[in-house]
């Protein structure tokens, strides 16, 4: 469903929910152990953030930050239908997650798949102990060459690292160059940006739209890993080489205010999405790079908080996976010249 065409009926009681409506018991929080003693770490303003590639990555890799992504992970599931991935693979053999965070995902694809090799790749060692034997973990940076043989995968997996690259186009044409003919490449991201109006006058349209632009400014001006990434995806994709792309669009509601169940349900976690990430997401970007005190931060992730828990309003955000196949040897692919289209 693309947000622009999204018509989502609003649940006439949500003026009226609380959260103690909620069944805590069913929170998806992982109950394995976290690795996290064969590095240093960086600690900076009660968070814990890595300290390989220092400051390439925005977000902690404390106990807080893995727990929160064990509700991104779930949200996931949930707007795949409990699916691992979209792409059409039977039996992928040798597969490769690039940005692993804690291995929620790697961890999953190897219990699904018991006879395919997984090799996960993060800066930050706080994998689980307790993985599948047909998984490995290894401290790497995604934006660097890779050092694998050509060829080396049936399917590789991108999730989450809007933020976090500089050259996009670059790990694409490292994504094809490792894949094996006729293997697939996916990439899940979410868009920092709402349905908030930018010209709107409420205090949830100001914050919500001031959040986005400024995280987008940052990435575009300041960083150099855009925000954006969501966008340019399929893009990139075909300019890799990939064909048969595809392009699927999601909303995760923020607030359990739709009517539908399934995007109610969507929307509770969707909710605690924000609500429990949000001071991650900043910390660093804020008290770095524009300067703000700690103080500032709590103070503004506090009234935000606030904001997003305010029954009255009913925003949500872009999410897309879209995936591709590199072509088989001695396939015949047509390029935009040949189909007689503008080739930019």
């Amino acid at each position: 469903m693309r947000p622009e065409d999204a018509n989502i009926v609003v649940d006439s009681t949500y003026s009226r929910y609380h959260e103690s409506d909620d069944d805590d018991s069913q929170s998806y929080i992982s109950g394995q152990s976290l690795a996290s003693s064969v590095t240093r770490y960086r600690y900076e303003n009660g968070r814990r953030y890595h300290a390989y590639r220092d400051g390439s990555y925005y977000a902690p890799n404390d106990d807080t930050y893995s727990h929160y992504e064990t509700i991104v992970h779930h949200l996931w599931l949930l707007t795949l239908d409990d699916k691992l991935y979209l792409a059409p693979i039977a039996s992928p053999t040798h597969i490769l997650d690039v940005g692993t965070g804690t291995g929620l995902w790697a961890v999953d694809m190897a219990d699904a798949h018991p006879n395919a090799q997984i090799l996960a790749t993060d800066l930050s060692p706080t994998q689980s102990t307790t993985a599948p034997p047909n998984i490995r973990f290894e401290i790497d940076d995604a934006a660097s060459e890779w050092t694998y043989p050509p060829e080396s995968f049936d399917y590789i997996h991108v999730r989450g690292l809007t933020g976090c690259i500089r050259d996009w186009p670059f790990l694409y044409s490292q994504a094809y160059a490792h894949l094996q003919p006729g293997g697939y490449f996916e990439h899940a991201e979410f868009s920092v940006t709402t349905n908030a109006d930018p010209d709107g006058t409420s205090v949830a349209d100001k914050m919500y739209s001031t959040f986005s632009s400024t995280i987008l400014s940052i990435g575009e001006e300041k960083t150099g890993q855009r925000f954006d990434t969501i966008s340019h995806i399929g893009t990139w994709m075909r300019a890799a080489g990939f064909v048969d792309v595809v392009e699927q669009h999601f909303v995760w509601p923020i607030g359990p205010w739709p009517k539908d169940p399934k995007l109610k349900e969507l929307g509770r976690w969707g909710e605690r999405n924000w609500a429990d990430g949000l001071e991650g997401w900043i910390m660093a970007l804020y008290t770095r790079i524009l300067g703000w005190k700690y103080e500032q931060v709590v103070e503004f992730v506090r009234a935000f908080r606030k904001v997003i828990k305010d029954r009255k309003n009913h925003y949500y955000q872009d999410v897309r996976v879209v995936y591709g196949r590199k072509p088989r040897v001695g396939e015949v692919v047509e390029t935009p010249a040949d189909k007689g289209e503008d080739a930019a």
